[in-house]
This record gives structure tokens, sequence and C-alpha cells, in this order.
């Protein structure tokens, strides 16, 4: 039997890592991308050749999509010289980063950074990549608990969220007649080292999360990248264009 593949994008670290490992622990291979520190990719790709899995780790920054042509071209060789296939199964469009500013003091170069990392970049990486998407195959974009409650900081970062869980409806919409579908996955507060590590590293900050979550405590990276590996297992195919929260209860 063909064994699936995932394209995960900032697959070198946090959720992205975890959602690797996870998959791989459930036999997916992986096509995992990194920004800049190619040794924490490499490490990863030797974690699921650990788990009996096969990986390979391939530069990209998704907030410069005049690169994407090149990018699918390399997909496309690793998919045939690494996996001896011409398609693969799950893209998660993962890689992001984390920008805090008030509403009033939001720089428009942040915000135009924010939009290519997070909006522009996932939207026409995954219109690139549509040729190399096994038909059938599950498309599953990351937004974040913020675009369903408000904090202050994240103004722009939480409305380049909501745009994507706009696009995902009309991606699930257009993409269903290859039989694709495609949710979106809104995280709570975790415990990685995005924006700076707050959450993980501020004892008041990790309480407030804790004391304002059902389950009682901030996420772990592990929480989001199981909930990544259930979205994309083979019983949950039927369900797209829904947004799935994995928060622990944050804010209800």
């Amino acid at each position: 039997m063909t064994r699936k593949i995932a394209l995960i994008t900032g697959a070198s670290r946090g959720l992205g890592k975890s959602a690797a490992l996870h998959l791989a622990a459930q036999g997916v291979d992986i096509i995992g991308t990194y920004h800049s520190k190619a040794d924490e990719a490499q490490a990863v790709a030797a974690q699921i050749e650990q788990l009996g899995g096969r990986a390979a780790m391939l530069k990209l920054d998704v907030g410069q999509s005049a690169t994407f042509g090149d990018f699918a071209h390399e997909v496309g060789r690793v998919l045939k010289e690494v996996f001896a296939q011409e398609r693969f199964d799950f893209l998660v469009n993962n890689a992001g980063i984390g920008i805090h500013a008030s509403f009033a003091e939001t720089t428009e170069a942040q915000f135009d950074h924010l939009v290519a990392v997070h909006f522009k970049g996932p939207f026409f990486l995954t219109q690139t990549l549509l040729p190399l998407i096994r038909d059938a195959g599950r498309i599953l974009n990351i937004s974040s608990g913020l675009a369903r409650f408000s904090l202050p900081g994240y103004a722009a970062y939480a409305a380049m969220k909501g745009a994507m869980e706009v696009l995902t409806r009309y991606q699930a919409k257009e993409l269903g007649v290859r039989g694709i579908s495609v949710n979106i996955l809104a995280p709570g507060a975790i415990e990685t080292d995005f924006g700076g590590g707050a959450v993980r590293d501020n004892a008041a900050l990790n309480s407030m999360v804790a004391n304002n979550t059902a389950l009682g405590r901030a996420g772990l990276p592990d929480d989001i990248g199981g909930a990544i590996a259930s979205v994309l297992a083979d019983g949950s195919h039927w369900i797209t264009g829904q947004r799935i929260e994995a928060s622990g209860g944050m804010f209800l």
C-alpha cells in the first residue's frame, strides 16, 4: 500500500514539528519546510526516520510568493526522487510569525508582513501546489482562537486569521469537485516560542490562560499536533469547510 505524504510548512519547530511527528507515527511520510534553521529541520527528519517514515526538508519563506514556482518544482523533484510518487496527499499551511502591537500602534510594515506570511502566502502557495495535490486529498489551514475572542495587541494578526477562515470555505467549495476537503484548525494559547514564548515563559500570562480554559491549563504543542493528525485521519474526509478550534475550551 502506498504511504501517504503530508507537506507541512514550518515543520522544523513548534506546532509544525509536533504535527509532523504525530502524522509520521500514523504512517504518513513528510515533506517539511523551514525558514532558516536547517539543523533543526534535519533533526526533525531524523526523528521521523526513527519512527519508520521518510522525510525531506525544504527551505521556504512563505512571505515570498515570487519563490513559490521554484519551490513547487523542487517539491515535484523530491516527490519523484525520495518518495517515488508524483503527488502528495495533505497540505498543512502552518508556518507563521507573531507580531504583538495594539491597533493604534500597528505599523504599515508590520501589517504588510503579516499579510504576506499569514494570508497572501498560504493563498498563493496553495494555488501553486494544487497540481501536486492528489485528488481526494486534504488541505488544512491554521487559524487562531484570537479570530473568535479578542485580546489587545493582536488586531492585525487575528484579522489575517479571520481572512483565512473565510478563504477555507471558498477553497472547500471550489476544490470539492476534486474530492479535496479543506478545513481550518484554530489553536488556543500554546506553550511554544511563538511570539517570543510569552505563553510558555510568562507565569502570569500562563496562569491567566489556565484560569480561562475549561481543561485548566495552557495548550502544549502535542495537543495541536495530535489534533492536526486527527483532522487528517482516514475517518475525517467527510468533514470540509469547517473551523475546528483546539483550545481546551478557552474563553467559553
